[in-house]
């Protein structure tokens, strides 16, 4: 129980590396910041990681981007998704989750709209 508590307070960001977006968003962060950066390429979530951000958000949808390459080449706007196909899509493979995801102080902000990040910047300011 006590590692569980850890990982409420630390505060980190989910990204990928090689996303021009990501970086321009990094970039903009306050320089004090204390997050904990997972580059979801190199170290994919886990199941427990998205069952927290799940948790957080309420659905797996909204955890999903629609904007991967794969959705559009895999057909699946033509399909109709559950949240357990979401969760499954998501876990499979990492271009699935929006991104950036920021868990800050017990709460989550899903991808790169500019009133997502502008309240990111305002929380870690």
């Amino acid at each position: 129980m006590q590692s569980n508590k850890l990982v409420k307070k630390m505060n980190k960001i989910y990204y990928l590396a090689s996303c021009d977006t990501c970086r321009k968003i990094i970039k903009s962060l306050p320089e004090n910041h204390n997050l904990v950066f997972q580059d979801i390429r190199q170290n994919p979530i886990t199941e427990t990681e998205l069952e927290e951000m799940y948790t957080l958000s309420g659905s797996y949808e909204a955890l999903f981007s629609k904007k991967a390459q794969l959705y559009k080449s895999m057909d699946l706007k033509n399909k109709s998704l559950t949240e357990a196909d979401f969760k499954k899509y998501i876990l499979e493979h990492y271009t699935f989750l929006s991104r950036p995801v920021f868990i800050i102080d017990g709460k989550i902000y899903i991808g790169n709209s500019q009133k997502n990040i502008a309240e990111v910047i305002k929380v870690l300011s």
